[in-house]
């Protein structure tokens, strides 16, 4: 299995906003988040920080972004699987890359749950991703209960195989494990536990898209992610970065989560 080589795969630590920060807020947020990061002497190439804010604020992200040549990286927290139509309150993943998205959130936790997504639609949202060169990334992860029937990895490798049952070519995408009893709960799951689920997943990768995707796909981890862990789950060789919640609003904390290399012991 394919170790967690800095020089092979850039860690990513991704600041999933959810439905916080208006649009005047966003730009206030992203310049001081950009601002603390420069003065922090932060080299954004060792390490890519993005964020995800709602989608009435991507226009002003982008805006920013562009103008101040920022390098921050920005994506959606969902998008439709549809490329236009009826579709009343659904975002195109054509619009999406018409703002310079590099990323886009999909299958996450709270989509599942409170919208009642499907592994099916999270499939279809993958393939309208990929068609628009937006960077999928797919959220796994099981519940408390899930764990106790199943046991570790047994839910999380069975979304990811549901989510890629489509994918033939993948230039580039991003897994995220998102333990549902770890998010918000402040009860995070162990980087042993982390490194474990990243094992099987990469391994998905191998069995269906070959070693190419499986050797430079970049795996998160997600749930309760703070500074004062970020850098356990940052040893362990198959975690390559974070899918950070409520941190990501805090940005002290979230910049500090982003610098984890100046913590971390190799």
């Amino acid at each position: 299995m394919v170790a967690n080589d800095f020089a092979r795969r850039t860690p990513l630590i991704a600041g999933n906003w959810k439905m916080n920060l208006d649009h005047l807020q966003a730009i206030a947020f992203v310049q001081k988040l950009a601002w603390n990061l420069k003065d922090a002497g932060h080299d954004f190439t060792s390490v890519e920080a993005a964020v995800f804010p709602p989608f009435t604020d991507l226009r002003s992200v982008q805006t920013l972004i562009s103008a101040d040549k920022l390098q921050l990286a920005f994506g959606a927290q969902d998008v439709s699987a549809q490329d236009s139509g009826a579709f009343t309150g659904e975002i195109s993943g054509a619009f999406l890359a018409q703002l310079e998205c590099t990323y886009v959130i999909i299958g996450h936790s709270e989509r599942r749950t409170l919208h009642n997504e499907t592994d099916e639609q999270v499939a279809a949202k993958v393939a309208a991703a990929l068609k628009h060169n937006l960077v999928p990334i797919i959220c796994v992860g099981e519940t408390a209960a899930d764990l106790e029937l199943h046991g570790p990895s047994a839910v999380p490798v069975a979304q990811l195989r549901a989510a890629l049952a489509g994918v033939s070519n993948a230039a580039d995408l991003v897994v995220a494990y998102e333990p549902v009893w770890a998010i918000g709960s402040g009860q995070a799951a162990t980087p042993e536990q982390a490194e474990q689920v990243a094992v099987q997943l990469r391994a998905v990768l191998l069995d269906t898209l070959g070693q190419d995707v499986a050797e430079k796909t970049r795996i998160l981890y997600g749930g309760s992610v703070k500074s004062t862990n970020i850098a356990a789950y940052m040893r362990e060789p198959n975690v390559d970065g974070a899918l950070v919640g409520g941190a990501s609003l805090d940005i002290a904390e979230f910049s500090s989560i982003v610098r984890f290399q100046k913590h971390v012991g190799r």
